[in-house]
């Protein structure tokens, strides 16, 4: 299989008054088609900086990530926002939501920015995957925090991305939802063969994964696949 990601002497440095503060030191890796991977690690560590700079959300201060071919480095906002539309998916740990359109709305919006066709009729087969075929017509408002993480699941699955990235998924959930959720990320990954990036505080949920990496002050203290 080849490498679906590629990050090769990444460093993120941020100016924090006199000082430069450094986020992340020097990490390498690479992620091969559909592997399922995680990064694990302390509060501060930088493990939601690094998955923003895998995404192409913001930019390296050195350093070089190589997303589905393309490298990221050297491209335009834009340039970048199209990558993601293209081949990527997001699952975060406050939903991401718009308030202002339904729960089918808002899994509906990555296929009409793909300019897709049957765009409503696939964003109700995607919700009723996900349990809520019956709740498409509420908002997020309306929703409990569990039901919204599977409509923005719906939603990161809407434009069958070649990787998922997400953060904390199930950090502002109860361990029964955490549960549910859970299954269904690895059950949709395993069902459309999306690779998946996970950056989470649960070790349990870490080791359902085929790799970990440890980040520890911004450094890759190990890198290590999961013992079945």
């Amino acid at each position: 299989m080849s490498n679906i990601l590629s990050v090769q002497n990444l460093s993120k440095t941020y100016k924090s008054g006199n000082r430069e503060l450094t986020v992340l030191d020097d990490v390498n890796f690479t992620i091969k088609e559909g592997d399922t991977f995680s990064i694990v690690g302390p509060s501060g560590s930088g493990k939601t900086t690094l998955l923003g700079l895998c995404a192409g959300l913001d930019r390296a201060s050195s350093g070089s990530v190589v997303l589905n071919n393309i490298v990221l480095d050297k491209l335009t906002e834009d340039e970048r926002a199209y990558v993601r539309n293209q081949y990527v998916g997001f699952i975060f740990q406050n939903f991401q939501l718009i308030p202002t359109l339904t729960a089918l709305e808002n899994v509906m919006v990555p296929l009409e920015l793909r300019g897709e066709r049957n765009v409503k009729k696939q964003s109700l087969q995607l919700l009723e995957r996900v349990g809520l075929g019956d709740r498409h017509h509420h908002y997020p408002a309306q929703l409990s925090g569990g039901e919204q993480q599977r409509v923005s699941l719906a939603r990161a699955f809407s434009n069958n991305p070649k990787i998922l990235f997400a953060d904390e998924p199930t950090g502002n959930l109860d361990e029964e939802t955490s549960e549910k959720v859970e299954k269904l990320i690895f059950d949709l990954n395993r069902e459309s063969g999306t690779t998946l990036v996970l950056v989470t505080h649960d070790l349990e949920l870490a080791e359902r994964t085929n790799r970990i990496i440890r980040l520890r002050g911004g450094k890759v203290v190990s890198d290590e696949p999961v013992q079945v």
